[in-house]
Protein backbone atom coordinates (compact mmCIF):
# COMPACT_ATOMS: atom_id res chain seq x y z
CA UNK A 1 0.00 0.00 0.00
CA UNK A 2 1.48 3.36 -1.08
CA UNK A 3 1.63 6.23 1.41
CA UNK A 4 -0.28 9.40 0.61
CA UNK A 5 2.19 12.28 0.04
CA UNK A 6 0.44 14.48 2.62
CA UNK A 7 0.04 11.78 5.28
CA UNK A 8 3.01 12.86 7.42
CA UNK A 9 2.10 16.56 7.54
CA UNK A 10 -1.54 15.72 8.23
CA UNK A 11 -0.57 13.44 11.11
CA UNK A 12 1.36 16.34 12.61
CA UNK A 13 -1.73 18.56 12.37
CA UNK A 14 -3.85 15.85 13.98
CA UNK A 15 -1.36 15.58 16.83
CA UNK A 16 -1.55 19.34 17.42
CA UNK A 17 -5.33 19.28 17.37
CA UNK A 18 -5.40 16.48 19.95
CA UNK A 19 -2.81 18.11 22.23
CA UNK A 20 -4.27 21.62 22.06
CA UNK A 21 -7.83 20.65 22.95
CA UNK A 22 -9.35 21.43 19.56
CA UNK A 23 -10.66 17.86 19.54
CA UNK A 24 -12.78 16.85 22.50
CA UNK A 25 -14.31 13.51 23.43
CA UNK A 26 -17.41 14.23 21.34
CA UNK A 27 -15.38 15.06 18.25
CA UNK A 28 -15.44 11.56 16.85
CA UNK A 29 -14.68 12.99 13.41
CA UNK A 30 -13.08 16.24 12.35
CA UNK A 31 -12.65 17.78 8.89
CA UNK A 32 -9.43 19.73 8.33
CA UNK A 33 -8.58 22.34 5.67
CA UNK A 34 -5.03 23.22 4.71
CA UNK A 35 -5.55 26.92 3.98
CA UNK A 36 -2.06 27.34 2.52
CA UNK A 37 -2.88 24.66 -0.06
CA UNK A 38 -6.15 26.45 -0.82
CA UNK A 39 -4.31 29.76 -1.30
CA UNK A 40 -1.82 28.05 -3.60
CA UNK A 41 -4.58 26.77 -5.88
CA UNK A 42 -6.23 30.19 -6.05
CA UNK A 43 -2.92 31.88 -6.87
CA UNK A 44 -2.17 29.30 -9.56
CA UNK A 45 -5.48 29.92 -11.32
CA UNK A 46 -5.06 33.67 -11.16
CA UNK A 47 -1.53 33.49 -12.59
CA UNK A 48 -2.38 31.37 -15.64
CA UNK A 49 -5.48 33.13 -17.01
CA UNK A 50 -5.90 36.67 -18.37
CA UNK A 51 -5.87 39.36 -15.62
CA UNK A 52 -9.40 40.55 -16.42
CA UNK A 53 -10.92 37.08 -15.91
CA UNK A 54 -13.65 36.49 -13.36
CA UNK A 55 -12.73 33.37 -11.38
CA UNK A 56 -15.52 31.93 -9.28
CA UNK A 57 -15.52 28.95 -6.93
CA UNK A 58 -18.32 26.40 -7.13
CA UNK A 59 -20.26 26.55 -3.86
CA UNK A 60 -21.55 23.01 -4.44
CA UNK A 61 -18.01 21.79 -3.88
CA UNK A 62 -17.71 23.56 -0.52
CA UNK A 63 -20.23 26.10 0.85
CA UNK A 64 -18.54 26.87 4.20
CA UNK A 65 -18.72 30.65 4.78
CA UNK A 66 -15.47 30.60 6.78
CA UNK A 67 -13.70 29.21 3.69
CA UNK A 68 -15.58 31.48 1.31
CA UNK A 69 -14.36 34.50 3.26
CA UNK A 70 -10.78 33.57 2.38
CA UNK A 71 -11.76 32.98 -1.24
CA UNK A 72 -13.49 36.37 -1.42
CA UNK A 73 -10.49 38.16 0.07
CA UNK A 74 -8.33 36.59 -2.65
CA UNK A 75 -10.45 38.42 -5.23
CA UNK A 76 -12.40 35.40 -6.43
CA UNK A 77 -16.14 35.19 -6.97
CA UNK A 78 -18.77 32.54 -6.26
CA UNK A 79 -20.76 30.23 -8.53
CA UNK A 80 -24.19 29.37 -7.13
CA UNK A 81 -26.34 26.53 -8.42
CA UNK A 82 -29.43 27.16 -6.27
CA UNK A 83 -31.24 29.97 -4.49
CA UNK A 84 -29.73 28.68 -1.25
CA UNK A 85 -26.20 28.93 -2.66
CA UNK A 86 -27.00 32.36 -4.07
CA UNK A 87 -28.00 33.44 -0.55
CA UNK A 88 -24.78 31.99 0.91
CA UNK A 89 -22.71 33.84 -1.70
CA UNK A 90 -24.51 37.12 -1.07
CA UNK A 91 -24.33 36.87 2.73
CA UNK A 92 -20.67 35.85 2.54
CA UNK A 93 -19.97 39.30 1.15
CA UNK A 94 -19.30 38.54 -2.52
CA UNK A 95 -20.21 41.61 -4.60
CA UNK A 96 -22.98 40.98 -7.12
CA UNK A 97 -20.65 41.44 -10.07
CA UNK A 98 -18.60 38.47 -8.82
CA UNK A 99 -21.51 36.05 -8.40
CA UNK A 100 -22.60 33.64 -11.15
CA UNK A 101 -26.03 32.04 -10.81
CA UNK A 102 -26.46 28.67 -12.54
CA UNK A 103 -29.43 26.32 -12.16
CA UNK A 104 -31.61 24.45 -14.65
CA UNK A 105 -34.79 25.06 -12.63
CA UNK A 106 -34.83 28.74 -11.63
CA UNK A 107 -38.29 29.89 -10.57
CA UNK A 108 -39.65 33.33 -11.42
CA UNK A 109 -39.04 34.42 -7.84
CA UNK A 110 -35.45 33.17 -7.97
CA UNK A 111 -34.82 34.96 -11.26
CA UNK A 112 -36.40 38.12 -9.88
CA UNK A 113 -34.11 37.97 -6.83
CA UNK A 114 -31.04 37.43 -9.01
CA UNK A 115 -32.00 40.30 -11.32
CA UNK A 116 -32.52 42.60 -8.33
CA UNK A 117 -29.10 41.68 -6.94
CA UNK A 118 -27.46 42.25 -10.32
CA UNK A 119 -25.54 38.97 -10.45
CA UNK A 120 -24.46 37.23 -13.64
CA UNK A 121 -27.20 34.78 -14.69
CA UNK A 122 -26.64 31.80 -16.96
CA UNK A 123 -30.01 30.79 -18.39
CA UNK A 124 -30.41 27.10 -19.09
CA UNK A 125 -32.86 27.27 -22.00
CA UNK A 126 -34.56 29.52 -24.55
CA UNK A 127 -37.72 29.27 -22.45
CA UNK A 128 -35.82 30.67 -19.47
CA UNK A 129 -34.60 33.56 -21.61
CA UNK A 130 -38.21 34.35 -22.44
CA UNK A 131 -39.07 34.26 -18.74
CA UNK A 132 -36.23 36.69 -18.03
CA UNK A 133 -37.45 38.95 -20.84
CA UNK A 134 -40.92 39.05 -19.30
CA UNK A 135 -39.49 39.93 -15.90
CA UNK A 136 -37.29 42.67 -17.33
CA UNK A 137 -39.92 44.28 -19.51
CA UNK A 138 -38.36 47.43 -20.92
CA UNK A 139 -35.67 47.74 -18.25
CA UNK A 140 -32.08 46.66 -18.72
CA UNK A 141 -30.57 44.17 -16.28
CA UNK A 142 -28.12 45.37 -13.64
CA UNK A 143 -25.93 42.33 -14.24
CA UNK A 144 -24.91 40.32 -17.29
CA UNK A 145 -26.91 37.43 -18.70
CA UNK A 146 -25.74 34.41 -20.67
CA UNK A 147 -27.08 31.10 -21.88
CA UNK A 148 -25.70 27.64 -21.25
CA UNK A 149 -24.82 25.59 -24.31
CA UNK A 150 -24.33 21.85 -24.53
CA UNK A 151 -21.45 21.53 -27.02
CA UNK A 152 -22.28 17.84 -27.64
CA UNK A 153 -18.62 16.83 -27.72
CA UNK A 154 -18.95 13.54 -25.85
CA UNK A 155 -18.81 12.08 -22.36
CA UNK A 156 -16.05 11.14 -19.94
CA UNK A 157 -15.58 7.87 -18.08
CA UNK A 158 -18.14 8.68 -15.36
CA UNK A 159 -21.58 9.05 -16.89
CA UNK A 160 -23.19 10.74 -13.88
CA UNK A 161 -20.75 13.67 -13.99
CA UNK A 162 -20.55 14.03 -17.79
CA UNK A 163 -22.93 16.59 -19.26
CA UNK A 164 -21.51 17.31 -22.71
CA UNK A 165 -22.78 14.31 -24.68
CA UNK A 166 -25.40 14.16 -27.41
CA UNK A 167 -28.07 14.52 -24.73
CA UNK A 168 -27.85 16.44 -21.50
CA UNK A 169 -30.50 17.77 -19.16
CA UNK A 170 -28.44 20.99 -19.06
CA UNK A 171 -28.32 23.78 -21.57
CA UNK A 172 -29.27 24.09 -25.24
CA UNK A 173 -27.84 21.52 -27.66
CA UNK A 174 -25.45 23.55 -29.80
CA UNK A 175 -25.21 21.36 -32.91
CA UNK A 176 -28.99 21.16 -33.26
CA UNK A 177 -29.84 24.76 -32.38
CA UNK A 178 -27.19 27.09 -33.78
CA UNK A 179 -29.67 29.26 -35.66
CA UNK A 180 -32.19 29.20 -32.79
CA UNK A 181 -29.46 30.43 -30.47
CA UNK A 182 -28.33 33.14 -32.88
CA UNK A 183 -31.89 34.33 -33.15
CA UNK A 184 -32.00 34.58 -29.34
CA UNK A 185 -28.97 36.90 -29.43
CA UNK A 186 -30.75 39.00 -32.06
CA UNK A 187 -33.98 39.13 -30.04
CA UNK A 188 -32.57 39.91 -26.61
CA UNK A 189 -30.13 42.86 -26.56
CA UNK A 190 -29.20 42.09 -22.94
CA UNK A 191 -28.01 38.55 -23.80
CA UNK A 192 -24.24 38.98 -23.92
CA UNK A 193 -22.66 35.74 -22.70
CA UNK A 194 -22.33 32.02 -23.37
CA UNK A 195 -21.67 29.29 -20.82
CA UNK A 196 -20.38 25.72 -21.08
CA UNK A 197 -19.63 22.96 -18.62
CA UNK A 198 -18.71 19.59 -20.10
CA UNK A 199 -18.31 17.64 -16.89
CA UNK A 200 -16.17 16.98 -13.88
CA UNK A 201 -14.20 14.01 -12.62
CA UNK A 202 -13.56 11.45 -15.34
CA UNK A 203 -13.42 13.98 -18.18
CA UNK A 204 -10.05 14.18 -19.97
CA UNK A 205 -8.52 17.57 -20.69
CA UNK A 206 -9.06 17.10 -24.42
CA UNK A 207 -12.82 16.83 -23.89
CA UNK A 208 -12.94 19.95 -21.72
CA UNK A 209 -10.92 21.89 -24.26
CA UNK A 210 -13.06 20.68 -27.15
CA UNK A 211 -16.20 21.87 -25.33
CA UNK A 212 -14.69 25.29 -24.68
CA UNK A 213 -13.60 25.54 -28.31
CA UNK A 214 -17.08 24.71 -29.63
CA UNK A 215 -18.68 27.45 -27.56
CA UNK A 216 -15.93 30.00 -28.22
CA UNK A 217 -16.17 29.37 -31.97
CA UNK A 218 -19.93 29.89 -31.75
CA UNK A 219 -19.40 33.19 -29.92
CA UNK A 220 -16.88 34.44 -32.51
CA UNK A 221 -19.11 33.43 -35.44
CA UNK A 222 -22.21 34.92 -33.86
CA UNK A 223 -20.43 38.19 -33.13
CA UNK A 224 -19.52 38.40 -36.82
CA UNK A 225 -23.16 38.02 -37.81
CA UNK A 226 -24.36 40.46 -35.15
CA UNK A 227 -21.79 43.04 -36.24
CA UNK A 228 -23.28 43.00 -39.74
CA UNK A 229 -26.87 43.20 -38.56
CA UNK A 230 -26.88 45.20 -35.32
CA UNK A 231 -24.98 47.71 -33.23
CA UNK A 232 -21.73 46.57 -31.58
CA UNK A 233 -23.48 46.71 -28.19
CA UNK A 234 -25.21 43.48 -29.15
CA UNK A 235 -21.94 41.56 -29.19
CA UNK A 236 -21.21 38.54 -26.99
CA UNK A 237 -18.79 39.89 -24.39
CA UNK A 238 -18.40 37.03 -21.86
CA UNK A 239 -17.50 33.35 -22.25
CA UNK A 240 -17.95 31.16 -19.17
CA UNK A 241 -15.99 27.92 -19.53
CA UNK A 242 -17.27 26.43 -16.27
CA UNK A 243 -15.03 24.26 -14.12
CA UNK A 244 -14.66 20.52 -13.99
CA UNK A 245 -10.89 20.13 -14.10
CA UNK A 246 -10.35 16.59 -12.73
CA UNK A 247 -8.00 15.76 -9.89
CA UNK A 248 -6.34 12.50 -8.89
CA UNK A 249 -7.40 10.66 -5.76
CA UNK A 250 -4.95 7.78 -6.21
CA UNK A 251 -1.33 8.00 -5.12
CA UNK A 252 -0.11 6.12 -8.18
CA UNK A 253 -2.16 8.11 -10.75
CA UNK A 254 -0.79 11.27 -12.36
CA UNK A 255 -2.92 14.37 -11.99
CA UNK A 256 -3.77 16.55 -14.99
CA UNK A 257 -2.15 19.93 -14.45
CA UNK A 258 -3.92 23.25 -14.82
CA UNK A 259 -0.97 24.52 -16.85
CA UNK A 260 -1.62 21.86 -19.50
CA UNK A 261 -5.31 22.76 -19.57
CA UNK A 262 -4.53 26.44 -20.11
CA UNK A 263 -1.94 25.57 -22.77
CA UNK A 264 -4.62 23.61 -24.66
CA UNK A 265 -7.13 26.44 -24.32
CA UNK A 266 -4.62 28.94 -25.70
CA UNK A 267 -4.01 26.67 -28.67
CA UNK A 268 -7.65 25.86 -29.47
CA UNK A 269 -9.46 28.95 -28.12
CA UNK A 270 -7.08 31.88 -28.64
CA UNK A 271 -9.94 34.40 -28.47
CA UNK A 272 -10.22 33.68 -24.74
CA UNK A 273 -6.74 35.14 -24.20
CA UNK A 274 -6.71 38.15 -26.53
CA UNK A 275 -9.22 40.36 -24.74
CA UNK A 276 -12.02 39.57 -27.20
CA UNK A 277 -14.11 38.20 -24.35
CA UNK A 278 -14.11 38.40 -20.58
CA UNK A 279 -13.37 34.88 -19.41
CA UNK A 280 -15.31 33.33 -16.51
CA UNK A 281 -14.27 30.14 -14.70
CA UNK A 282 -16.11 28.03 -12.13
CA UNK A 283 -13.54 25.67 -10.61
CA UNK A 284 -14.53 23.68 -7.53
CA UNK A 285 -12.93 20.27 -7.14
CA UNK A 286 -9.56 21.47 -8.44
CA UNK A 287 -9.47 24.22 -5.81
CA UNK A 288 -10.71 22.28 -2.81
CA UNK A 289 -10.10 18.53 -3.11
CA UNK A 290 -6.51 18.24 -1.92
CA UNK A 291 -6.78 21.02 0.68
CA UNK A 292 -9.26 19.03 2.79
CA UNK A 293 -8.97 15.78 4.72
CA UNK A 294 -10.78 14.09 7.58
CA UNK A 295 -9.85 12.18 10.72
CA UNK A 296 -12.37 9.73 12.15
CA UNK A 297 -11.90 7.81 15.38
CA UNK A 298 -11.95 4.03 15.28
CA UNK A 299 -14.73 3.06 17.67
CA UNK A 300 -14.70 -0.73 17.30
CA UNK A 301 -12.55 -3.38 15.67
CA UNK A 302 -14.24 -6.71 15.05
CA UNK A 303 -12.34 -9.87 14.18
CA UNK A 304 -13.94 -12.95 12.69
CA UNK A 305 -13.43 -15.88 10.36
CA UNK A 306 -15.01 -13.83 7.54
CA UNK A 307 -12.61 -10.93 8.01
CA UNK A 308 -11.65 -7.98 10.16
CA UNK A 309 -13.94 -4.94 10.35
CA UNK A 310 -12.90 -1.51 11.47
CA UNK A 311 -15.84 0.82 12.34
CA UNK A 312 -15.47 4.62 12.19
CA UNK A 313 -17.71 7.67 12.47
CA UNK A 314 -17.65 8.78 8.84
CA UNK A 315 -18.98 6.87 5.87
CA UNK A 316 -21.78 7.38 3.39
CA UNK A 317 -22.99 10.39 5.38
CA UNK A 318 -20.02 12.38 4.02
CA UNK A 319 -18.57 10.13 1.31
CA UNK A 320 -21.70 9.24 -0.63
CA UNK A 321 -19.99 8.64 -3.94
CA UNK A 322 -17.21 6.55 -2.42
CA UNK A 323 -19.69 4.23 -0.71
CA UNK A 324 -22.33 4.02 -3.42
CA UNK A 325 -20.01 3.78 -6.42
CA UNK A 326 -16.61 2.56 -5.16
CA UNK A 327 -15.48 1.43 -8.59
CA UNK A 328 -15.38 5.04 -9.83
CA UNK A 329 -14.77 7.07 -6.67
CA UNK A 330 -11.81 6.63 -4.38
CA UNK A 331 -10.08 8.12 -1.33
CA UNK A 332 -6.71 7.06 0.09
CA UNK A 333 -6.91 5.97 3.73
CA UNK A 334 -4.24 5.70 6.40
CA UNK A 335 -4.17 4.81 10.10
CA UNK A 336 -2.65 6.47 13.16
CA UNK A 337 -2.70 5.58 16.83
CA UNK A 338 -4.79 7.48 19.40
CA UNK A 339 -2.18 10.25 19.63
CA UNK A 340 -1.89 10.69 15.86
CA UNK A 341 1.40 8.78 15.48
CA UNK A 342 1.93 6.56 12.42
CA UNK A 343 1.27 2.86 12.87
CA UNK A 344 3.67 0.29 11.52
CA UNK A 345 4.23 -3.44 11.61
CA UNK A 346 2.63 -6.34 9.77
CA UNK A 347 -0.52 -5.50 7.83
CA UNK A 348 -3.81 -7.38 7.60
CA UNK A 349 -6.86 -6.85 5.37
CA UNK A 350 -9.63 -4.76 6.97
CA UNK A 351 -13.09 -3.81 5.87
CA UNK A 352 -13.73 -0.18 6.85
CA UNK A 353 -17.35 0.46 7.77
CA UNK A 354 -19.11 3.74 8.43
CA UNK A 355 -21.80 4.59 11.00
CA UNK A 356 -24.96 4.31 8.89
CA UNK A 357 -27.34 1.40 9.19
CA UNK A 358 -27.11 -0.16 5.75
CA UNK A 359 -24.65 -2.66 4.37
CA UNK A 360 -23.28 -0.44 1.62
CA UNK A 361 -21.83 2.08 4.08
CA UNK A 362 -18.25 0.92 3.47
CA UNK A 363 -15.22 3.14 2.86
CA UNK A 364 -13.01 0.21 1.88
CA UNK A 365 -12.97 -3.57 1.61
CA UNK A 366 -9.95 -5.75 2.27
CA UNK A 367 -7.70 -2.75 2.79
CA UNK A 368 -4.21 -3.66 4.08
CA UNK A 369 -3.63 -1.84 7.39
CA UNK A 370 -1.38 -2.27 10.42
CA UNK A 371 -2.96 -3.80 13.52
CA UNK A 372 -5.92 -1.54 14.42
CA UNK A 373 -7.27 -0.75 17.89
CA UNK A 374 -10.26 1.15 19.21
CA UNK A 375 -9.20 4.78 19.68
CA UNK A 376 -6.98 4.88 16.59
CA UNK A 377 -7.71 7.43 13.88
CA UNK A 378 -8.47 6.77 10.24
CA UNK A 379 -7.27 9.56 7.96
CA UNK A 380 -9.30 10.09 4.79
CA UNK A 381 -7.26 12.06 2.29
CA UNK A 382 -8.24 14.49 -0.50
CA UNK A 383 -11.63 15.11 1.09
CA UNK A 384 -12.02 18.86 0.55
CA UNK A 385 -14.55 18.83 -2.31
CA UNK A 386 -17.99 17.26 -2.75
CA UNK A 387 -17.87 15.64 0.67
CA UNK A 388 -19.15 17.81 3.50
CA UNK A 389 -21.29 19.70 0.97
CA UNK A 390 -23.05 16.40 0.16
CA UNK A 391 -23.70 15.52 3.81
CA UNK A 392 -26.56 13.06 4.17
CA UNK A 393 -29.26 13.51 6.81
CA UNK A 394 -29.88 9.77 6.89
CA UNK A 395 -29.73 8.56 10.53
CA UNK A 396 -29.59 12.25 11.59
CA UNK A 397 -25.85 12.19 12.18
CA UNK A 398 -24.26 15.41 13.45
CA UNK A 399 -22.05 17.34 11.02
CA UNK A 400 -18.46 17.15 12.26
CA UNK A 401 -16.30 19.99 13.50
CA UNK A 402 -14.24 21.75 10.83
CA UNK A 403 -10.74 23.08 11.57
CA UNK A 404 -8.48 25.14 9.34
CA UNK A 405 -4.76 25.70 9.55
CA UNK A 406 -1.92 27.56 7.88
CA UNK A 407 1.70 28.34 8.65
CA UNK A 408 1.01 31.92 9.72
CA UNK A 409 -1.83 31.47 12.23
CA UNK A 410 -1.84 27.74 12.96
CA UNK A 411 -5.03 25.88 13.86
CA UNK A 412 -8.40 27.59 14.15
CA UNK A 413 -12.07 26.66 14.34
CA UNK A 414 -13.97 27.09 11.07
CA UNK A 415 -17.23 25.43 12.09
CA UNK A 416 -18.30 23.90 15.37
CA UNK A 417 -19.61 20.34 15.54
CA UNK A 418 -23.36 20.34 15.01
CA UNK A 419 -25.21 20.05 18.31
CA UNK A 420 -28.06 17.67 19.03
CA UNK A 421 -30.33 20.71 19.45
CA UNK A 422 -29.42 21.82 15.92
CA UNK A 423 -30.24 18.36 14.58
CA UNK A 424 -33.61 18.56 16.34
CA UNK A 425 -34.32 22.05 14.96
CA UNK A 426 -33.51 20.88 11.44
CA UNK A 427 -36.32 18.34 11.54
CA UNK A 428 -38.76 20.01 13.90
CA UNK A 429 -38.85 23.69 13.00
CA UNK A 430 -42.21 24.73 11.57
CA UNK A 431 -42.28 28.41 12.47
CA UNK A 432 -45.23 27.79 14.75
CA UNK A 433 -47.60 27.47 11.78
CA UNK A 434 -50.40 24.94 12.11
CA UNK A 435 -52.66 23.81 9.30
CA UNK A 436 -56.33 24.07 10.38
CA UNK A 437 -58.42 20.92 10.25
Amino acid sequence: MQTHPDAESQREVLQKALRSGFMGEEDTSVVFYDLDELDSRLQEIESLFPPASLHTVALKANPLPSILERVRQAGFGAEAASHGELTIAHRSGFPAERIVFDSPVKTENELRAALELGVHINADSIVELERIAALLGTTRPRGTIGIRLNPQVGEGTIESTSVGGRYSKFGVALKENREVLREAFRRFPWLTAVHVHVGSQGCPLELLIEGARAVTDFAVETNGLLDRATAPARRITHVDIGGGLPVTYRVDAPAPHLREYVKGLKRECPALFTGTFRLITEFGRYIYARSGWAASRVEYVKHGTSGNTLLVHLGADMFLRRCYDPARWYHSLSLTDAQGNPKSGPVSPYNVGGPLCFGGDMLARQLPLPHARAGDYLLIHDAGAYTLSMWSRYNSRQLPKVLGYDKREGLRLLKERESLDEVWRFWSSSGGVRVPR
